[in-house]
């Protein structure tokens, strides 16, 4: 199966400072490698006007229902998940993290991950800027991420 992952509504290159961390310039969002934090796949501008990725996974059915596994499932205490990681790229091209958001697996309706298994397709939506306009980050849950069974198109 392959989960495409679909982001619009980015935060911009830079963010001035929050609440809960320092403001970044040279802003950039990527797929985490399971157990890598330091390789992304794809990672995107900040500014980008979207981002998307597609990571091959394998499905397999389990008495808790399908699992899910591959290069980019943390597969970690609390659930299966993808981590969209944040950081800010140096004029090296070195990606240095600051944050990360966790699309959860567990989250998906059974019946939609199912039908995904099935038609080799699951398809996630998310705006990647927060109600503030910071890099989305923690749990990342619906309303906030929709996930449907697609044909891949």
């Amino acid at each position: 199966m392959q989960i495409h992952i679909e982001g619009s509504e980015l935060p911009g290159r830079t963010c001035g400072p929050g609440t809960d961390f320092a403001g970044f310039d040279n802003i950039h969002v990527g797929v985490q490698r399971k157990d890598r934090p330091g390789e992304l796949l794809t990672p995107h501008p900040g500014d980008a006007p979207r981002a998307s990725w597609t990571l091959d996974c394998t499905t397999t059915p389990g008495p808790d229902g399908t699992r899910v596994a591959g290069p980019y499932i943390q597969d970690r205490l609390g659930g299966h998940f993808v981590y969209l990681s944040w950081g800010t790229v140096d004029e090296a091209g070195v990606f240095t993290m600051f944050r990360r958001a966790k699309l959860m697996i567990g989250d998906i309706d059974p019946d939609v991950l199912e039908a995904a298994a099935r038609s080799g397709h699951l398809t996630a939506r998310l705006r990647l800027s927060d109600d503030r306009g910071l890099p989305r980050c923690a749990r990342v849950r619906p309303p906030d991420i929709t996930w449907s069974a697609t044909d891949g198109a």
